[in-house]
């Protein structure tokens, strides 16, 4: 490089100027970006992986704003359970806009000669339905109306392959034969309407009926969408929750809007995007050790120009303002390249998948997504970028000169050290920020800062003892125990980059586990076999005497079951309340309710006491401890519930542990017997059978209840946790690939800690070969240093990932920490396996260098 052809000394005294600046960095970076593809990579996976899930996320949300009509089936709806409009309610409603009218619930579907048998989402619709969208059926030409003429039915093309039945064949509804006349190819509004367990049947309002299955106290859902007939926009809608509230205050209609057609979805996203923007930032804080090596080689390599440069006259700030341009510079490399990557997941995944899913995504990106994610690349470039270049300004020439046997020691001047801790305060900020869960957020970066400072001192500590231990008769022990303890080494960069990238993978790993074991263990063993819905009160005795004649070691258990909707939580209706996130489904939608004169089994009362049998007192609750807790509820608190339109308040008398998953009837609410008994409803049973009962006995009980009690629905308990398992299988599968995530992120910042004393390396086996030494000692001695360094870091790594894994459960997730041996072997094994396989790599191309040139003076 020709010093004087862009530097002058004049200019130390008025600064460099900015195109001088600008100038002389682009002259520095002609060569290549050699050396710098690790930092690139690192701040680019990062930088991808958060612009990606804020781009996915951008294109559901907007998808929700823009189809929010079609995804709702109107401008609104108003939804209770149990009881249909009254005449007066849908008056008012007519005069809103126009209406539409439907009715879901779950029921039983059977074959007309009762061998086949499935659980179905039931749906009533009328003829004005959908008000928004299309009810799109494959009915060979028939029209919609001459599909659900008299008994017709569309239904999902899954229902036929499981009853073996063809479009024109009868099933069997409750009390009603109904004609398969279409097959569904998509429904509207199918998103915002409840979790369906079963396919879809569509009817009409009046063949519903007919079916016998709508009767006081069935498990309805009356749904009523309205076109708004004076305009939809915000003000509109704000003005129509209010008139509802005020019309109908007791009614217990749940109110829905297009501008947010399915809550549920829409905080299910929100929560992933977090999740995964937090995996993003961690990414990318890991990648910043890559940074920093990658920043460490650099200067490393240039010694000898900052020396020439400080000879010449050149000032520290000088200094370290060239350099400090280069790397912003390639930094905005690094953040382009990653939301490039990052803004072609959501066309990605709507190419691929796109048609799966319940809705199109608009491929609409936010420009506060770019820009945090920009952000976050350039904070952390900048936070393991400044330190390294403030010490190479404040080293001495002389110093500069003697290589790396006499290495610098100098701290960065104050401003550099002020500028490093301001950026990491604006990191933590931004990811508080941004973030749902504050105080998450914060334990989480408060947890990195902890785990990055101890694999800094155990580097330190590794260094300090492989100085002071004795050397070994053993050439390549002693080559390893030099490498480690030298000055300059690879030993606190290699611990840093490893370390902090093990602790996640183990974190993940036993996670993992502890999921998977609560799944195991906690499921009951001796669940029971059958849930049975709706049971009429007058024709349970028949229905058991039915199943002990048909199967006589059964036990049968029921439970009075209505639908009702919490209304009041003291004298605060439940719209006004802001609980924490993993209360709120508790005051969304209606609940299951029950009363009891007994405590139901598999729960015991942990605060309060029990009724009395035959209690006749002002109207008293049960409520579940865990969530009471979430609600800051306690003894003597009231609550409200609103039963089919009546709300019905009760006074708090105990609270409840519930053991959820040993799949006993129960529910948050049990209220005393006199406070519900007068109201409609049906009964909900459990049909435990022995174990060895096979499973031909289960098919053929199933079908005698379905054929006497063609009303009731039968679950079968064995279905469900299928269900559950394959939805659980799937979350798995995200959050295994996110930590390959971290896996990636580990991998490149290895890379960049090896690299970072490759030079050293390269002389060292050079001296080491000319003095004798033969290729097996040294690929030995290399083996031993990162054996020992993998090793000790690793014993580190899974105490913080053990404990981090268990504040994550406990904490956040509520499941017991269970620590899987064969988890952390597994992440350890790969750890170690990575760590061997690179420091080999770089080892064998130490061997292949020839020495005459590396002996030559620089």
């Amino acid at each position: 490089m020709t010093i004087d052809a862009t530097y002058q000394p004049a200019a130390q005294s008025a600064g460099m100027r900015l195109p001088r600046l600008l100038m002389l960095a682009l002259t520095e970076l002609r060569s290549g970006l050699g050396g710098f593809a690790v930092f690139v990579a690192c701040v680019a996976l990062g930088v991808a992986v958060i612009t990606g899930v804020g781009a996915l996320s951008d294109a559901m949300r907007a998808g929700f704003e823009r189809q929010g009509e079609v995804l709702l089936g109107g401008d609104a709806t108003l939804a209770r359970p149990h009881q249909r409009a009254t005449e007066s309610d849908r008056a008012w409603m007519t005069t809103r806009g126009q209406v539409s009218e439907t009715a879901t619930m779950r029921a039983m579907a059977r074959r007309h000669d009762g061998n086949e048998q499935a659980l179905i989402e039931l749906k009533g619709i009328d003829d004005a339905y959908p008000l928004a969208g299309e009810l799109k059926l494959s009915s060979g030409g028939l029209s919609r109306a001459a599909v659900l003429e008299g008994p017709g039915a569309a239904v999902e093309p899954i229902l036929l392959e499981r009853l073996q039945l063809k479009l024109g064949d009868r099933m069997q509804l409750g009390k009603a034969e109904v004609v398969i006349r279409a097959i569904v190819d998509a429904e509207p509004d199918k998103i915002s309407d409840r979790v369906t367990f079963g396919p879809r049947v569509f009817v009409s309002l009046p063949t519903m009926q007919a079916t016998g299955l709508v009767e006081p106290g069935s498990l309805v859902r009356w749904r009523y969408a309205l076109k708004l007939s004076q305009g939809s926009d915000e003000r509109q809608l704000l003005s129509l929750r209010d008139a509802v509230k005020s019309a109908m205050p007791d009614a217990g209609y749940t109110i829905a809007d297009r501008r947010d057609p399915s809550p549920q979805v829409t905080r299910t996203l929100e929560r992933l995007r977090q999740f995964l923007t937090l995996i993003g930032l961690t990414a990318l804080l890991v990648g910043g050790v890559g940074v920093a090596n990658a920043v460490a080689t650099y200067i490393d390599r240039r010694r000898r120009v900052i020396a020439t440069f400080k000879s010449l006259g050149a000032s520290s700030r000088q200094i370290f303002l060239l350099h400090l341009t280069q790397i912003v510079g390639i930094a905005l490399l690094g953040v382009i390249i990653g939301i490039s990557v990052g803004l072609m997941l959501p066309a990605l995944l709507d190419a691929l998948i796109g048609d799966a899913l319940p809705m199109r995504g608009q491929l609409t990106v936010q420009p506060l997504t770019l820009a945090l994610a920009a952000a976050y690349g350039l904070l952390v470039a900048l936070l393991f970028t400044l330190w390294p270049l403030g010490r190479a300004g404040e080293i001495r020439a002389a110093v500069l000169f003697r290589d790396e046997v006499a290495p610098g020691s100098a701290w960065p001047r104050w401003p550099v050290i002020v500028g490093t801790i301001a950026t990491a305060l604006a990191l933590v900020g931004l990811a508080v920020a941004t973030s749902e869960s504050k105080k998450l957020a914060l334990w989480f970066c408060v947890g990195l800062l902890a785990t990055f400072a101890l694999f800094l001192a155990l580097g330190s500590g590794l260094t300090w003892l492989a100085q002071r231990l004795p050397r070994p008769k053993r050439p390549e022990i002693a080559l390893a125990l030099g490498s480690i303890g030298a000055p300059g080494g690879l030993t606190r960069s290699v611990v840093l980059s490893l370390g902090s990238g093990l602790t996640l993978l183990v974190a993940v790993a036993l996670v993992d586990a502890a999921i998977v074991d609560e799944l195991d263990t906690r499921l009951p063993r001796n669940s029971p076999n059958f849930f049975v819905l709706d049971i009429p009160r007058a024709e349970f005795d028949g229905f058991a005497s039915l199943v002990k004649q048909k199967t006589p070691e059964a036990h049968v258990n029921y439970a009075p079951m209505m639908r009702g909707r919490l209304a009041k939580i003291g004298d605060t209706p439940v719209e006004q309340l802001k609980p924490p996130p993993e209360a709120s489904w508790v005051l969304r939608g209606d609940r299951g309710l029950t009363y009891a004169d007994e405590v139901p089994e598999g729960s015991k009362v942990v605060k309060g006491e029990w009724w009395p049998k035959g209690y006749a007192g002002e109207p008293l609750v049960s409520f579940e401890a865990d969530l009471a807790r979430l609600l800051n509820l306690k003894i003597g608190d009231q609550v409200t519930v609103n039963v089919l339109g009546r709300n019905v308040t009760a006074k708090i008398a105990n609270l409840r542990e519930v053991r959820w998953e040993s799949l006993a009837i129960n529910f948050v609410m049990v209220f005393s017997p006199n406070t519900l008994a007068g109201a409609p409803h049906n009964l909900l049973a459990t049909v435990a059978l022995p174990k060895e009962t096979p499973l031909a006995t289960e098919a053929a009980l199933a079908r005698d209840i379905g054929r006497a009690y063609p009303a009731v629905t039968a679950i079968r308990v064995k279905d469900a946790i299928n269900s559950f398992q394959a939805v659980f299988t799937r979350i798995m599968r995200a959050v295994r690939a996110a930590g390959g995530v971290t896996l990636l992120a580990g991998a490149l910042v290895l890379a960049g800690a090896l690299a970072t004393a490759q030079r050293r390396r390269i002389k060292q086996a050079v001296i080491v070969k000319v003095l004798g030494g033969s290729r097996r000692q040294i690929m030995t001695s290399h083996a031993v240093e990162y054996l020992l360094l993998a090793v000790a870091t690793a014993a580190l790594a899974l105490v913080l990932g053990s404990i981090s894994a268990w504040a994550v459960l406990s904490r956040i997730m509520e499941v017991p920490f269970v620590f899987s041996l064969q988890a952390v072997a597994l992440a350890l094994g790969v750890a170690i396996a990575l760590v061997l396989a690179l420091g080999g790599l770089g080892t064998w191309r130490v061997l292949r260098t020839p020495s005459v040139p590396q002996l030559r003076s620089e």
